[in-house]
Order: structure tokens, then C-alpha cells, then sequence
């Protein structure tokens, strides 16, 4: 049994809020490096140009990729061996965020309740996904996810009979109703089976996976591909202004689901595709 004390998670999660609100992930620079030299409207290479130059002021001079900082969506997996110590996990994790946000000067967008709106002033709380997993580390992912994006996704509860070409157009109607709105180019996350919630978790997660990573399912890999060459046919283009880069990347997760169901989730994010992660 291996003891964790969680001051360690929360000096961890401070880090991470701030290390993913300024750098973009190296498989991320990679995709974006991708999309700058194969857009081939003189417009969206200019977009993208702009989109390039903010990255790399915010990285020098330690401003925020973008003014909407996001709800800090927390994935944390312990290993059964581990014997958390120093307190409640949950309380840890928050207080991890509320030091990112607020000693890194990031914008507080969290508000107490949906409908009375009072902000909490420091983004908590945060959005956790707990998992006990084998061993005895702690993994964890810190995805800031900002709502211009999260706003535009969306959940099909598709019929069976709808198969494989119901999931195809469920994603092409998503994307093509975010727009611009979802600050393309995007990054496409798609839940596929479960249930209501569980094909939006596996969206949501899919975002996080690493693009240099490839489905070990061969229909998922080939549908990733031939998602990502149909979407970017669709012309929405960096900015919504037109182009050939209307995504940088689509990661699919599937998951069991019931005879009588065919749950698919699509989770949009924009163009930085905010995530960071670490093993204690």
C-alpha cells in the first residue's frame, strides 16, 4: 500500500490549470502545425496565422490561450493500492483549482447555481471523474473546458436500425451546426454506446486521448478518418471564415451498450483543445 498525501494532488492540479490555459500539448502543436501548411484558403492561412501568433505570445508572456479559461473538467484515476491521505480528495482537487485560477490570474467563469448565477469567484468547483484502477499511482487529467464549444455539442439517442451511417450523420450534423461558433479549427470527441451519459463521458474523454494515438478498434480508426476528411469538406474553415481546415482532429470512443440503443455523444473544442496530465 502506497500512501498519497492529497496536498500533493492539489499542488498538482494548480499546476496543471495553469500549465493548460498557456501551452498548447505537444500532439496538439503537432495537428495545428499540420492544419497551417495543408489550409489552402489565402483566408483561413491567414486565421491560422493569427491563431499561431496568439499561442506563441500567450506561451512567452504567460497570458491565457484564450480569455474564456473554462470549467476545469477533472479525470482522476487512483490506483486501488493507494491509501489517500490529509484529507477529502474531492475538497483536494477544488482546492488545487481555486489556487490555479486564482494565482494564476485565470477568469473565474463559474457560477454557483444555473439559474441564480452568483459566481464563486475562484472556479470551483470543478467537474470530476473519479476511477479506482489497478496499481498504486494516481493519474490525472485537467481538461479546462471553455463553453463557446461546449455550448455547440450534443447527444443523439439514435435507434439501432440507424447503424454505422446514423453515427456518421450525427457527427456531420453537430459539427455543421456548431459553425463558427465552436472557434474552428476544431477538435471533434465522440462517445459512441452506454448510455445517455455514459456516450457523453466517453465524448468528453475522447478529447483528452493523445492524437498521436490510435484507436486500437480498426472500424473506429478508419471512421476517425473518414470523419475528419468529410468534416473538413464541409468548408467552415478556420474562424467559420471558409477553408479546408475545419478540424484538426476527431477521437472516437465506443462502450457496450443495450439491444435497443444506439447512444452517440459529440463533444466539440476549439481550436487549443486544453488538457494537461500527470502520474503521482
Amino acid at each position: 500500500m502506497r500512501e498519497v498525501n492529497v496536498s500533493i494532488i492539489t499542488d498538482n492540479i494548480k499546476e496543471m490549470c495553469i500549465e493548460a490555459n498557456h501551452f498548447l500539448t505537444d500532439d496538439m502543436k503537432n495537428v495545428f502545425e499540420n492544419a497551417v501548411k495543408n489550409e489552402e484558403s489565402a483566408l483561413g492561412k491567414q486565421v491560422l496565422g493569427q491563431l499561431e501568433e496568439n499561442l506563441k505570445v500567450a506561451g512567452e508572456d504567460m497570458i491565457p490561450i484564450c480569455q474564456d479559461t473554462g470549467m476545469a473538467v477533472v479525470f482522476i484515476n487512483v490506483g486501488q493500492d493507494v491509501h489517500l491521505t490529509g484529507g477529502d480528495i474531492t475538497d483536494a482537487i477544488n482546492e488545487g483549482v481555486r489556487r490555479g485560477y486564482v494565482e494564476g490570474y485565470l477568469r473565474k467563469s463559474v457560477v454557483k447555481d444555473p439559474i441564480y448565477r452568483e459566481n464563486t469567484k475562484d472556479n470551483t468547483p470543478a467537474v470530476i471523474h473519479f476511477n479506482i484502477v489497478p496499481g498504486d499511482k494516481v493519474d490525472i487529467t485537467v481538461a479546462p473546458k471553455g463553453f463557446g464549444s461546449e455550448n455547440m455539442s450534443r447527444v443523439f439517442m439514435l435507434k439501432p436500425a440507424d447503424g454505422i451511417e446514423g453515427v456518421k450523420e450525427a457527427i456531420l450534423t453537430a459539427v455543421k451546426d456548431a459553425g463558427p461558433n465552436a472557434c474552428p479549427p476544431m477538435v471533434v470527441g465522440v462517445g459512441i454506446g452506454g448510455t445517455f451519459e455514459k456516450c457523453a463521458y466517453l465524448a468528453k474523454k475522447a478529447l483528452t486521448r493523445d492524437l498521436n494515438e490510435e484507436s486500437p478498434v480498426e472500424y473506429v480508426r478508419n471512421l476517425e478518418k473518414e470523419m475528419l476528411e468529410k468534416i473538413n469538406k464541409l468548408g467552415i474553415g478556420p474562424g467559420g471564415l471558409g477553408g479546408t481546415q475545419t478540424a484538426l482532429a476527431i477521437n472516437i470512443e465506443t462502450y457496450p451498450t443495450h439491444i435497443a440503443g444506439l447512444p452517440v455523444a459529440v463533444n466539440i473544442c476549439c481550436h487549443v483543445n486544453r488538457h494537461s496530465h500527470r502520474v503521482i
